[in-house]
């Protein structure tokens, strides 16, 4: 994977949190297109990773979007330039309406509203609805709408289907399936079977370092690389 293929380019990020080393040595790259799955077991980094390239925690190192170095501009410059983020928590505004949380996110004139509707046509019925009285899945879909609303270079989508229903789980899958086509996407995901429907190429960190890279299926075909590295069995389906 060269920096002419890719979207985004990592060199020895750094990262922590109130003078705690939380990332202590990264380095991938992500290609231009498809999705590509941040692995690992919990606590070894993948949120900090994300978080560190979005400058939203204290970080050193090289992070470069499209050939152009980011690491040293705030948060809000680094989203102007493209980036999309979906957070863990989904951080909606719970006292705003579902149309009013989309149109605080929109940053083009012309954003991807009938796009969006047609992936998550349930926010379209509850438009006016307070956010704070929507499901946990409910938010999550405002959440990567809110991502998907504008021509992003790269999303970066952060633990997208914890704790929701099988039924909300498909779908969200289904919009991140339909919204890689358009824009590449960096996903942190611990749904085994939602990695292996999604993700093209995988990242495995360990220990706040990078200890593997591959291609999705060859990890998780391989029920002892799946033990080893990410401390589970590869119990999904082909």
């Amino acid at each position: 994977m060269t920096a002419a293929t890719s979207i985004l380019e990592v060199r020895n990020l750094r990262c922590s949190i109130a003078g705690q080393q939380v990332v202590e040595d990264v380095t991938f790259s992500v290609p231009a297109t498809g999705i590509t799955a941040v692995l690992g077991r919990n606590g070894v980094g993948k949120t900090s990773t994300l978080r560190g390239i979005l400058g939203l925690i204290s970080r050193r190192g090289e992070v470069t979007l499209a050939g152009e170095r980011i690491d040293g501009l705030p948060t809000h410059r680094i989203v102007q330039r493209g980036v999309g983020y979906v957070p863990e928590d989904r951080e909606v505004f719970a006292k705003l309406t579902v149309a009013e949380n989309l149109a605080i996110a929109e940053r083009q004139k012309n954003p991807r509203r009938e796009f969006v509707d047609a992936l998550f046509p349930d926010l379209v019925q509850r438009r006016d609805q307070m956010a704070g009285t929507l499901s946990g899945g409910q938010q999550q879909m405002v959440s990567v709408a809110r991502a998907l609303l504008n021509d992003n270079r790269l999303l970066l989508v952060d633990e997208p289907t914890k704790g929701l229903a099988p039924r909300i789980v498909t779908e969200v899958t289904d919009a991140l399936l339909e919204a890689s086509k358009i824009v590449p996407i960096l996903l942190v995901e611990q749904n085994l079977e939602v990695v292996r429907r999604l993700a093209d190429g995988a990242i495995v960190i360990g220990g706040g370092r990078v200890v593997h890279t591959g291609r999705a299926r060859e990890i998780l075909d391989d029920d002892d690389l799946t033990r080893r590295l990410l401390g589970v069995h590869a119990e999904v389906g082909a």
